[in-house]
């Protein structure tokens, strides 16, 4: 089940990558970065980092993407486009989509008696939890750099409005 879930997002993280390399308009390509980051989100879920997993989900494609769409926007990358979608998302999204599903209702049926036993996340121990490993580290001994990752971030925030700003 982990083989056939690895397959389909690491799959998919490619083909999002490779859409993000692909896309003329920078918002489609924003979104393609969304798909490549929630894939991983599932991938370090399935290997067992939760935390990793959350963060992958809550930082990078929450917060970062909207930074980057916001940015995109405010710099005013040219005017949208009407457009009837790509032929490639038609040829092979809905057949693609389709054979996710088939493939993921197979598993899930074929392995029925095994889900309840299934442990997705790796063996922790009941007074320590990896989470509380990882947060102690981040916010005790690694305080100073992670302040100092989101004064950066402000940081760029400032320089791409300074930057956007239109003479008057």
């Amino acid at each position: 089940m982990q083989l056939a879930l690895f397959l389909i997002f690491g799959v998919l993280a490619v083909a999002g990558a490779i859409n993000l390399l692909l896309q003329r308009h920078p918002i489609n390509s924003a979104l393609s970065l969304v798909v490549v980051m929630m894939s991983l989100a599932v991938l370090y879920f399935s290997l067992g980092a939760e935390f990793l997993a959350a963060a992958q989900v809550i930082v990078y494609s929450g917060a970062i993407m909207v930074l980057f769409v916001f940015v995109i926007m405010l710099l005013n990358a040219g005017e949208e486009e009407r457009t009837t979608g790509s032929k490639a998302a038609y040829i092979a999204g809905f057949p693609g989509a389709a054979a996710i599903f088939c493939l993921l209702s197979f598993v899930f049926l074929s392995e029925r008696g095994n889900l309840g036993f299934a442990h997705l996340g790796g063996h922790l121990n009941a007074a320590v939890s990896n989470i509380s490993e990882i947060s102690t580290v981040l916010f005790r001994d690694l305080l100073l750099p992670f302040e100092v990752t989101s004064i950066l971030i402000l940081v760029a925030i400032l320089g791409a409005v300074v930057l956007a700003r239109k003479e008057q």
